[in-house]
Parts: C-alpha cells; sequence; structure tokens
C-alpha cells in the first residue's frame, strides 16, 4: 500500500512539473514536501471547539467592521467614534489608534497577505492608507463625493478599490497616493466589491440591482450582470476567477461565469432578502445569509441546495466558511453567532455572550481563531 501511495505521489509530483514550467526537477523534492504537508492538512479531521478567551470594550462608540491579518495575530476594528484600532489578538492589547478621519471609519482591511497596511473607508468621504507597523497615515485618497462604504486591496497590494453611495468604484495607487480611475456607470450606491485572484478583474455591486465586472488594466467595464430584481448585497468571485456569486434582496442568490457575464443559476429556497454570499476558498460551495433566519450551502457546480441550517432567532447578516471548508460560521441579530458542520448542516455550537445583535464574524487564517463584533461595542476573542 506504502508503494503504491509513492507512486500516486511521484505522479501528482509529475503532473505539477509539466504544467508548472518553473518548477524544475531540482525542487521536486521540495514540492514532495509541500504535497506531503497540504495532504496532511486536509486529512486533519476539524473537532475544534472554540472557547470564550476575552472581551475587548474596543470602542465608546459602535463598532462598523472587524477584519484580521492573515495570521490572526493582529486585527483592526472600525468605528462610529471616527477611529481605526488595530489590536494584538493574543494579549487583547491596543497597540495603535488611527486616527484622523471626520466621521464614521465604516470599512476596515489588511493587505493580506502582507499584512503591513491598512486601508480605512469613512463617511467623510474619503480613505486612508496607513503603516500597519507604526500606525502612520500614508495617503488620504479623496474624490468620491459620498460615504466610502466598502474597499478592497488588489492581491499584489498595488492598489486600493474604493465603493460609494455616489454609485462609483475608485482605484487608487497605492504607492503614490494618486487616483487611477473612477468606475462609472451604476446609478446607485456601490455598497460591495471584490478582485478577482489575479487582480486583473474587479467586480462591483449596486443599489441599483445591478453587478459590473472592470478590467481593472483598461479601466473599462467588461460586463453588467444584470437579472437581480432586488438590491446587491454582497458579490465575490471564486479562488480560480471563473465564477461569481451575487446576494440580493429578491431573496436570491445569482452565480455568473466570469468569462462571459451570463448568469449560470438562480439559487432559490430563502423567503426573505439574501444579506450576505461567499465562496468556500475551493470555490465549490456557496453559502448564503438570509434576513429569513437561515443560511444555506449550495453546490457550485450543481447549483442543488445541499443543507439548511436552521436555529437562528433571527436574520443572519454575515456568513463564512473555515479556511479549512468543513465548518460555516455566522453571525445574527439573536446576538449569538453559530458554528455549522458544512456536510450535514449540524449546528455544532453557539456562540453565546453578546449582549447586542452580531454584525462581523470572521476567521483567522489558520482557523483557529474568531473574532465576532457587536452592536454591544465589543469584540469578543474565541480560540
Amino acid at each position: 500500500e506504502k508503494g503504491g501511495f509513492s507512486h500516486v505521489l511521484q505522479k501528482q509530483i509529475s503532473e505539477i512539473q509539466q504544467s508548472e514550467s518553473l518548477i524544475t526537477e531540482s525542487m521536486s523534492e521540495q514540492v514532495k514536501k509541500l504535497v506531503l504537508r497540504l495532504q496532511e492538512k486536509q486529512g486533519q479531521q476539524d473537532h475544534h471547539r472554540f472557547c470564550f478567551c476575552k472581551e475587548l470594550k474596543a470602542h465608546i462608540l459602535p463598532l462598523t467592521n472587524v477584519a484580521f491579518d492573515k495570521h490572526g495575530s493582529r486585527f483592526i476594528t472600525g468605528s462610529y467614534d471616527r477611529t481605526c484600532r488595530v489590536w494584538d489578538t493574543a494579549s487583547g492589547k491596543e497597540l495603535h489608534i488611527l486616527e484622523g478621519h471626520r466621521n464614521v471609519v465604516y470599512a476596515v482591511t489588511f493587505n493580506n497577505p502582507y499584512g503591513d497596511k491598512i486601508a480605512t473607508g469613512s463617511f467623510d468621504k474619503t480613505c486612508r492608507l496607513w503603516c500597519a507597523e507604526t500606525g502612520r497615515c500614508f495617503h488620504t485618497f479623496r474624490g468620491h463625493t459620498a460615504e466610502v462604504v466598502c474597499l478592497a486591496f488588489n492581491p499584489q497590494s498595488t492598489l486600493v478599490a474604493t465603493g460609494s453611495m455616489d454609485a462609483t468604484a475608485k482605484l487608487w495607487d497605492v504607492e503614490s497616493g494618486q487616483e487611477v480611475a473612477t468606475l462609472a456607470g451604476h446609478t446607485a450606491e456601490v455598497l460591495s466589491l471584490c478582485f478577482n485572484t489575479l487582480g486583473n478583474l474587479l467586480v462591483t455591486g449596486s443599489f441599483d440591482h445591478t453587478a459590473a465586472v472592470w478590467d481593472v488594466a483598461s479601466k473599462r467595464r467588461v460586463y453588467t450582470l444584470i437579472g437581480h430584481m432586488g438590491e446587491i448585497s454582497n458579490v465575490q468571485f471564486n479562488w480560480d476567477c471563473s465564477l461569481i456569486v451575487s446576494g440580493s434582496m429578491d431573496k436570491t442568490c445569482k452565480l455568473w461565469e466570469a468569462v462571459s457575464g451570463k448568469c449560470v443559476a438562480t439559487l432559490v429556497g430563502h423567503t426573505q432578502e439574501v444579506l450576505d454570499v461567499c465562496f468556500d476558498l475551493s470555490g465549490q460551495l456557496i453559502a448564503s445569509a438570509s434576513a429569513d433566519g437561515t443560511a444555506r450551502v449550495f453546490s457550485a457546480p450543481t447549483h442543488q441546495c445541499l443543507v439548511t441550517l436552521k436555529g437562528h432567532g433571527a436574520e443572519i447578516s454575515k456568513i463564512c466558511f473555515s479556511p479549512q471548508g468543513s465548518r460555516v460560521l455566522t453571525a445574527s441579530s439573536d446576538k449569538t453567532a453559530r458554528l455549522w458542520d458544512v456536510h450535514s448542516g449540524a449546528c455544532l455550537q453557539i456562540l453565546e455572550g453578546h449582549t447586542d445583535e452580531i454584525f462581523s464574524c470572521v476567521f483567522n487564517y489558520e482557523g483557529d481563531t474568531i473574532i465576532t463584533g457587536s452592536k454591544d461595542n465589543t469584540c469578543r476573542i474565541w480560540y
């Protein structure tokens, strides 16, 4: 059996070398180690049970969003108090206060996988770029004529995309701080956006019921994704850049072909608005969260609903997969977050303790730490 396994492993390495010209024969031992590590990780049973670790009274005024750096050693919080704060996850110690915005700090993100920069989007119509190590402000991006409500770094960390209530998205140069492009065409607020893994395409979701795919190099709109009958709550590319998923207030999700802009499926079943939607890291599964208090997991290839996650007592505003893909995490107005088994749909754990609705829940890169953010003005860290 061991000989058979060795033969399969050798075959896998040969296939990788054939498809990737940069991987030469001299690297085969290194590739072998990486493949074995991946197989070991895939084989690990995910029986981790999360325990409440600490509560951070992060801000005096309500929180808006939370985000991890890649390793989960630091996280950031945005707030109505006009600041973004940087925290050490292990100790719960505040590392920096990023001050300068003149209104609510609504959108916050690290430039993962690097983690050396932070971008903040504010109701003051600007986006700011900060040094994650020192808390110094590098640039203030000015140009939007209304609140900045979503943002993202491209994978190369050379551009920041911002979406605004002014119905435009903009691209900004990280190095120079200059505006690179205004992506105009939507007729209502741009509330979500996402770069694909290569960074050559950006998708924007709008309250005008459409999503748009933009070519980053030419700054032109490639496709308009038309079909939803309500505002778009979220849009996301899958990892291999072949599909886009959109969630809408029309109670459905739609799956679109990235290469053609064609709608390949409408995912139905929710009885109220879809408030969040996401792919797992493999791009094979889609999870949706709804105001009807349920979440659903769909198969991306077959478009079938695999499981319905029932148990929350109120709307679910956020949903995400664990990095391993075996768990789904949901955040709800019922003041709890729940952890679910992707395959059986069973609720594995209820994360209780917040005293108001939870609007944010995130895993770290390893999948062994969770942060929940609540309207009770606290963040909770769960290990």
